[in-house]
């Protein structure tokens, strides 16, 4: 029977392979495939964690989801149909929970999407490590009948399938795990067939997190290789030196595909987003819409301003109210030569939010001398420029004073005060003159406000500034730094569209390390982690890997959203440099040089989160058709929005004048951003 099984197996799969070797078949028995991931989704942090790669990089999905009432019923009519006489598949790839790869009655491989067993937290799996439920508590699973509608699709039309948390055992199709055990702490690697197929783009280690060493972050269950298993990620078997076990692999069997993911992060999604752009490759065979790189950018605010210390001692920022009065943190001209030359070692070019009214002030009160403000424009090409207005004045309303300081001063009339229109005006103006004097290569449409005001900040000022639209208009602004803390959507302020930031988690008042470890331990209630008491000890030993890991985090999301820092962390300790070191190694270690970390500019960033949310509202409007047939990919979109495109090198795109080469390579695929052709109305690709 398993002989049998195989047997089919096989056929099946010289059967795709011959069609392939014919891309531009299209003989009425070719089934057109739609460019759609159907989801079945649980609840779990597993299925949400690919889901959302699907999201990031803008992949159309239908979702059905396990524990809502009235969700569709996964049958054949739901799963496939006709089109002008030739067969239909509405889904080219399927995410479901995962399970044991129990067997269907009759001999076959059922759905895989079973509920994963659960083990309460606490409990013991059977290597008598403790067990978390991945993500939680989980919807029903999905019933036979479904379960069986799913298998059959998958061999009808070659779909490939991916259990997201896929639970080897002794009922399995997979047999009793080698291992299974936490997984905090670990490191897996790619395995050479991996390297070859979807994970071309990774270096090798997958690294598990140990953040908290008090509870199970990731657990996963090692799966032993067998004929029909092809191990992509593995780790070495505990207590068993030269035995390996996977963690992704792919199980071919009975005439279906399906990649197995045998571990579950609860706690922690990076290993999922290192590995989320090759479940896709895979799930997809390289072709789906969507497309994203990876992007890391740092915009310095303040530079060529001071900033206000925090003080240690007294808990508190240097001149407000109690607090000593300590001296300002400014850079000095060689911590400007230092920012330069670290950039050309690691090849980075650092973002500076300048005030240029901040060094007149310097120059008045130092007898016209600011060592800072000549170093940094004799380096001016060293760096990027954004315009930070002339004095970094707040550009909100007008705050009270003493107790009421936190909310917003009000006139006679009771009307809120607001910095006026023309004041805004003028302090974006005169920046951007001032730089231009000195050959800065500033561009007038990008704006960085101090402390991201003039923008909302609820509760205290729950409006954007009436008069900053106005005043962004009239100066030519059109890409606005916000705070993605309170702004994570990039919206519209007048015409300009907000660009949200993260911060990379340090602190204005911290130029030294033991200023940035005690205002963390304040702010949040923590002690020097990792640093025997000793605060200067815990910065580079636990900030700095904690917040390298979160910056990291938001990269591998394929968000393109901005970092953030400020100048008084370039200065003294240069508390920054340790942190930005940690991201782009652990990036340089993860990745292969075929997928570069780009260090776009903000008019970049903008353009691309501006051209994503065009393109989800289309296609969540049901404006966008997408489908392959044979070798050819057609896609309909309403005028005017780009299309984001994943292919393999060498796909070519079809317009009436001629082809021409689609996206550039990233990650092994061709991946970009591409428009329908004027005369056909539609992007037709050729693939190789």
């Amino acid at each position: 029977m398993v002989r049998s099984r195989r047997l089919a197996a096989a056929c099946a799969l010289a059967a795709a392979l011959s069609f392939a070797a014919v891309p531009n078949a299209r003989t009425a028995d070719t089934p057109r495939v739609d460019l759609r991931v159907l989801v079945v989704d649980d609840g779990g942090e597993p299925v949400a964690a690919i889901a959302e790669h699907l999201a990031a990089i803008g992949t159309p999905v239908t979702a059905v989801r396990l524990g809502e009432r009235g969700r569709p019923r996964i049958d054949a009519e739901f799963l496939a149909g006709t089109e002008e006489g030739r067969p239909r598949a509405r889904y080219q790839a399927v995410v479901v929970p995962g399970g044991g790869g129990a067997r269907e009655p009759g001999g076959g491989v059922a759905g895989a999407v079973a509920a994963v067993p659960a083990v309460a937290a606490g409990g013991r799996g059977p290597a008598g490590a403790a067990a978390p439920v991945p993500g939680g508590a989980r919807a029903p699973a999905l019933g036979r009948a479904e379960t069986a509608a799913l298998a059959a699709y998958e061999r009808r039309f070659g779909i490939r399938q991916v259990d997201a948390h896929a639970a080897a055992g002794p009922h399995s199709a997979l047999g009793a795990p080698a291992w299974s055990g936490r997984l905090d702490g670990r490191t897996a690697r790619v395995t050479p067939a991996g390297r070859a197929g979807p994970f071309r783009y990774l270096a090798g280690p997958v690294p598990f997190a140990d953040l908290d060493p008090r509870a199970a972050e990731t657990y996963g269950r090692l799966v032993r290789p067998g004929p029909d298993f092809t191990p992509y990620v593995d780790t070495a078997v505990p207590g068993k030196p030269r035995a390996r076990g996977a963690l992704v692999g792919e199980y071919a069997d009975d005439g279906r595909r399906r990649l197995l993911v045998t571990f579950g992060a609860p706690g922690d999604r990076l290993a999922y987003r290192l590995l989320a752009r090759g479940i896709v490759d895979w799930a997809t065979g390289g072709v789906h819409l969507g497309a994203a790189r990876y992007g890391f950018a740092v915009q310095v605010d303040g530079v060529l301003d001071r900033d206000a210390r925090w003080d240690p001692d007294g808990d508190c920022t240097s001149g407000t109210p109690g607090c000593a009065g300590l001296p300002p943190i400014r850079m000095n001209r060689g911590d400007a030569a230092y920012a330069r030359d670290w950039s050309a070692r690691r090849d980075f070019t650092l973002d500076l939010v300048y005030s240029g009214g901040a060094a007149e002030r310097h120059r008045r009160a130092h007898g016209g001398a600011d060592a800072l403000a000549d170093r940094l424009i004799t380096d001016r090409e060293a760096f990027r420029w954004i315009n930070g207005t002339y004095d970094r004045a707040p550009l909100g309303c007008v705050r009270g004073r003493g107790g009421d300081a936190a909310r917003c001063a009000r006139d006679a009339a009771g009307e809120v005060r607001w910095t006026p229109e023309r004041r805004i005006a003028l302090q974006i103006e005169e920046n951007v003159r001032w730089g231009w004097a000195r050959n800065l290569l500033v561009r007038r449409d990008e704006l960085v406000t101090a402390g991201h005001t003039g923008l909302a900040v609820p509760p205290g000022q729950p409006l954007d500034n009436p008069g900053l639209a106005p005043a962004l208009g009239t100066t030519g602004v059109r890409w606005l730094a916000a705070d993605r803390a309170r702004d994570p959507l990039s919206r519209r302020v007048g015409t300009a569209s907000t660009v949200p930031r993260y911060g990379l988690g340090l602190f204005a008042g911290a130029g030294t390390e033991r200023e940035q470890i005690d205002a963390y331990a304040y702010r949040f209630g923590e002690g020097s982690r990792g640093g025997g008491g000793d605060p200067a000890g815990g910065y580079r030993s636990y900030l700095v890997p904690l917040a390298a890991r979160a910056a990291l985090g938001h990269v591998l999301a394929a968000d393109p959203a901005p970092h953030y820092l400020h100048q008084s962390n370039l200065a003294e300790d240069r508390i920054a440099y340790p942190l930005l070191d940690r991201v782009l190694a652990d990036y340089r270690r993860l990745f292969t040089p075929g997928t570069p970390l780009d260090n776009p500019r903000p008019r970049a960033i903008a353009r691309d989160l501006q051209r994503r949310a065009v393109w989800a509202e289309a296609v969540r409007n049901g404006k966008v058709t997408a489908y392959r047939v044979g070798g050819t990919v057609t896609v309909r979109a309403p005028a005017g929005v780009e299309v984001p495109v994943t292919a393999p090198p060498g796909t070519r795109q079809r317009f009436s004048r001629g082809d021409a080469e689609v996206g550039r390579p990233y990650a092994g695929r061709a991946a970009g951003w591409t428009r329908a052709d004027p005369v056909r109305e539609r992007v037709v690709l050729r693939l190789p």
